[in-house]
């Protein structure tokens, strides 16, 4: 999937999202979005790194200590 392709599915799930508020205001939706996507893409990339959280987190363009952070805060870590 390019960057194109991912940038229209966020916008696309954004426009289901406003429709099925049927009217309702949104709200916290930076937050949704983002633990949403991260979640996931952690679990994804730790992962393919075989559980070596140095691999993932220098994928991901952190450090390790951010990462188990993050990794901390979705329930991630073993």
């Amino acid at each position: 999937m390019s960057k194109h392709q991912l940038e229209q599915c966020v916008r696309s799930s954004l426009d289901q999202y406003f429709l099925d508020l049927n009217g309702s205001r949104p709200h916290d939706i930076y937050k949704m979005i983002v633990a949403c996507v991260e979640k996931p893409m952690l679990e994804y990339l730790l992962e393919r790194a075989q559980g070596n959280q140095s691999q993932a987190a220098e994928s991901l363009g952190i450090n390790r200590n951010t990462l188990r952070k993050k990794l901390q805060l979705y329930g991630l870590l073993k």
